[in-house]
């Protein structure tokens, strides 16, 4: 890397600057989705708990099914373009939710299939967009571009799922998932301005069986990059547990307006962004092995707040809790992201992706499943409860792992 790159704030430099554009325009849309299509289940389409949970998990679960192949598929292809054509059929598929429901035709059904969609375009965009970071900003400057990039997705938290609710009562949910659409359409028009890396030699495609269980051998081969998926899976398993079935408790049971929906889920991306905006001081005080492990431990003690979220003092000291508890996770994503990458060749960084998103992603999708069942048969509370004993334990992968010894 050059010497003026090292020096120079990296959003000057216009091919990160334009990914970190089109991802921010992107991930806002997505979040106002992501409380608008359970709204317009449990509102319009009289969805309860066993069907918001599936429609939470079914988008994760896509992974499962296409994770490995689009890692290795995209270590061979140009990445940009995967890009782009991901951020077009999103646009598409969201784009059917309004047309359906101004047609009268509108159905779980329906719902179901575009959490499937969207689901495989945001699990190609994301892989070749981690792939993609390395290579426009050096491995040196993993941390300062990652603490960005996680900054900028915890900001859209806050401003998507914050204004979700809101758009919804104002415009009801079909006019929200449009401008998710059209945010699609814009970041694919952004994605024009990054460089692209020259596609591979033709002598490096070798057969895509092979390439995936390389990477699927380089990952778990690999024993900090285990506890790391190992970490990852139990906290992705929990956050689900504690948040798929807010629409019914807070909407449905307790009576809430959906504004005060968006703005606890909004706490949330606050909590995100201030941890990734603090984590590359952390590290740089701790090492990213000590600051991940302290962390993750402090925090522990917030989730067993979570289950008692009801009307009054306890809704703020439930958010508080979701504050702290995504606090962790702004920290983590920057600094075990940089880690992967930096631990991880140049030609594994899609293969290494995408096997541990298979999982991580996986673990989402079962959680959202876990809900929908737990609150189907004990009620809503059961599935807070179970979300919060995992998510208080999912520091235990680091007591006895070298990561803890990291730099």
């Amino acid at each position: 890397m050059s010497a003026t790159l090292m020096e120079e704030p990296l959003l000057r430099f216009r091919g990160f600057r334009n990914l970190f554009i089109a991802g921010a325009v992107s991930q806002l849309g997505s979040q106002i989705s992501y409380v608008a299509l359970p709204l317009l289940a449990v509102t319009a389409l009289g969805a309860g708990p066993a069907e918001v949970g599936l429609l939470s998990a079914l988008g994760t679960l896509t992974v499962l099914a296409l994770g490995l192949p689009a890692g290795a598929w995209v270590d061979r292809v140009r990445r940009r373009p995967v890009m782009i054509a991901a951020d077009v059929a999103r646009a598409g598929v969201l784009l059917s939710v309004p047309v359906a429901w101004w047609g009268g035709w509108l159905s779980m059904g329906q719902l179901y299939a575009v959490a499937v969609l969207v689901g495989a375009g945001t699990l190609l965009f994301d892989v070749a967009s981690m792939s993609l970071v390395p290579g426009l900003v050096g491995r040196e400057r993993l941390t300062s571009a990652n603490s960005l990039l996680v900054g900028m997705g915890a900001g859209m938290d806050i401003a998507g799922r914050s204004a979700a609710g809101v758009l919804v009562q104002v415009a009801g949910a079909p006019m929200t998932v449009l401008g998710d659409a059209l945010s699609y359409l814009w970041s694919a028009a952004w994605l024009r301005g990054v460089p692209e890396p020259a596609a591979p030699a033709p002598a490096d495609r070798e057969p895509i069986r092979r390439r995936i269980a390389a990477g699927v051998r380089f990952l778990f081969g690999n024993s900090v990059l285990v506890s790391v998926l190992i970490q990852g899976t139990m906290a992705n398993l929990a956050f689900p547990l504690c948040s798929v079935l807010l629409p019914v408790l807070l909407v449905d049971q307790l009576g809430y307006p959906e504004w005060v929906l968006g703005a606890y889920l909004a706490v949330g991306g606050l909590g995100a962004l201030a941890g990734s905006a603090a984590a590359h001081l952390i590290g740089r005080r701790l090492g990213t092995g000590r600051a991940t492990w302290y962390v993750s431990l402090a925090t522990a003690p917030a989730s067993f707040a979570i289950p008692f979220l009801d009307r009054g003092p306890w809704l703020w000291a439930a958010a508080a809790a979701w504050f702290v508890l995504t606090f962790r996770t702004g920290v983590n994503n920057v600094l075990l992201t940089s880690l992967r990458q930096r631990v991880t060749p140049d030609d594994m960084l899609g293969r290494m992706t995408a096997t541990m998103r298979l999982l991580l992603m996986g673990a989402i999708g079962l959680g959202g499943l876990l809900a929908g069942a737990l609150g189907e048969v004990w009620g809503v509370r059961s599935a807070l409860w179970l979300g919060a004993l995992i998510m208080a334990s999912s520091w235990a992968p680091f007591l006895f792992s070298r990561l803890r010894h990291q730099p």
